[in-house]
C-alpha cells in the first residue's frame, strides 16, 4: 500500500511539473542532478534552495534552474564557471555572503542572459560589479561597502525597474548623471544611508519612487524635480535639511502622492502640491502650523464639491515638533479628506 502511495506521489507530481511546461526528461534530470547539499523540491521543480548551510563555493547546479537560493552562507567568490551548467536562472540570491569584487570573475554575470533578479545584499562589494547581464529587472546591493559605481556599468540595462543601494558608502561624486547612464525605465531607485549631502544627479526621468533618508542632504536646488515628472513616492528623512535649503514651492510637484521630511530641521512648512496624499514632517523645528502655510488652495476656495483642485491630503504627521495643539479649523477645513493627523 505505502508503494502504491509513493507511486501515486510521484505520478501527480509529475502530472504538475508537465501542466507546468517542463518536460518529464527535463524534470527528471533537475531532480537526478540536486546537489547533496541542496534541497530540490519536486513540486517546484525548477527552484534550487542552497540556503543556510554554511557553504564556501557554490556547488554544481542542476541544467534547468531557474529560481537559485544561495544566501546565508560563507561564499567569497563567483569563479568563472561557478554557474555555466545554470544557463536559464531568472532569480538569484547570494545575499548575506562574503563575497567581493576580486572574487567576482569577469564575464560570470553577464553570462546569465537570462537573469531578471540579482540579489546580492550584505556582502563585501566595494564597486558595483560588472559587466551585468541586459536582462536584468531587479538589482540589489544594500548593505555593502560600495564606494564607486563605474561608468557605463548600467549601459544596455534598459529593462532595470528597480536599483537597491542603500547603507553603503556613497558619496556625490559616485552618482552622476555619466554613472547612471543606461537606466532609461528604472522605477525606483534606493540611496539611503549613505554619505550623500546634496541631491543626486542624473537621475532617470522615469523615475517613480526615490528614497534618500539618512544621508547628509541639507538643501535642494530649485527646480530639482522638474528633471523627475513622474516621482510619487519621495523619502528626506533623517537628513540635515532646512528651510533656508528648501526653496518654498520645490515640493509643489503634481506627481508627489507620499512626500517624507521626517527628522530635519525644518522651521516652516513647504507649499505641497493638491495631489499630495501623505505628509510627513514630524521631528523638525517647525513652530506654527495654519491653512496660510500648509494649505494648497484658499482655503475659501474649499467647498463640498470635488475637483481637480480639492486638497487630497488623508494623513499628516506635525509630532516631534514645536506646535501647540489643538490644530487650527482652517486647517480641518482645507483638508476635507484628512483620515489621520498626529500632533
Amino acid at each position: 500500500m505505502a508503494l502504491l502511495q509513493n507511486l501515486l506521489c510521484i505520478l501527480c507530481l509529475v502530472g504538475l511539473v508537465v501542466s507546468q511546461d517542463m518536460p518529464y526528461e527535463e524534470f527528471m534530470a533537475q531532480i537526478q542532478a540536486c546537489p547533496k547539499e541542496c534541497h530540490c523540491p519536486p513540486n517546484f521543480p525548477r527552484a534550487v534552495y542552497c540556503d543556510n548551510k554554511s557553504l564556501k563555493s557554490i556547488p554544481k547546479i542542476p541544467p534547468y534552474t531557474w529560481y537559485l537560493y544561495l544566501q546565508n552562507n560563507l561564499i567569497e567568490t563567483l569563479p568563472s564557471d561557478a554557474l555555466q551548467n545554470a544557463t536559464q536562472l531568472r532569480w538569484l540570491n547570494l545575499n548575506r555572503n562574503k563575497i567581493t569584487n576580486e572574487g567576482v570573475a569577469g564575464g560570470v554575470l553577464v553570462a546569465m542572459t537570462h537573469l531578471a533578479h540579482l540579489y546580492m545584499d550584505d556582502n563585501l562589494l566595494s564597486s558595483v560589479p560588472s559587466p551585468l547581464p541586459a536582462s536584468l529587472e531587479q538589482l540589489r546591493f544594500s548593505r555593502n561597502r560600495i564606494s564607486k559605481i563605474p561608468a557605463g556599468v548600467f549601459a544596455g540595462l534598459d529593462k532595470l525597474s528597480l536599483l537597491d543601494l542603500q547603507g553603503n558608502k556613497l558619496m556625490d561624486d559616485a552618482v552622476t548623471e555619466v554613472s547612471l547612464k543606461g537606466l532609461d525605465n528604472l522605477v525606483q531607485i534606493n540611496l539611503a544611508k549613505n554619505q550623500l549631502s546634496s541631491m543626486p544627479l542624473g537621475l532617470p526621468a522615469t523615475t517613480t519612487q526615490l528614497f534618500l533618508d539618512g544621508n547628509n542632504i541639507d538643501k535642494i536646488p530649485a527646480g530639482y524635480f522638474k528633471g523627475l515628472p513622474k516621482v510619487a513616492f519621495l523619502r528626506l528623512n533623517h537628513n540635515k535639511l532646512g528651510s533656508s535649503g528648501v526653496p518654498k514651492d520645490v515640493f509643489n510637484v503634481s506627481s508627489i502622492l507620499d512626500l517624507q521630511l521626517s527628522y530635519n530641521q525644518l522651521t516652516e512648512v513647504p507649499i505641497i502640491a493638491s495631489g499630495l496624499e501623505h505628509l510627513h514632517l514630524d521631528h523638525n523645528k517647525i513652530t506654527d502650523v495654519s491653512a496660510s502655510n500648509i494649505c494648497p488652495v484658499s482655503v475659501d476656495a474649499v467647498d463640498d464639491s470635488f475637483n481637480e483642485s480639492t486638497p487630497r491630503l488623508r494623513y499628516l504627521r506635525l509630532d516631534g515638533n514645536e506646535i501647540a495643539p489643538p490644530i487650527p479649523r482652517d486647517v480641518i477645513t482645507c483638508f476635507r479628506l484628512l483620515r489621520s493627523i498626529v500632533i
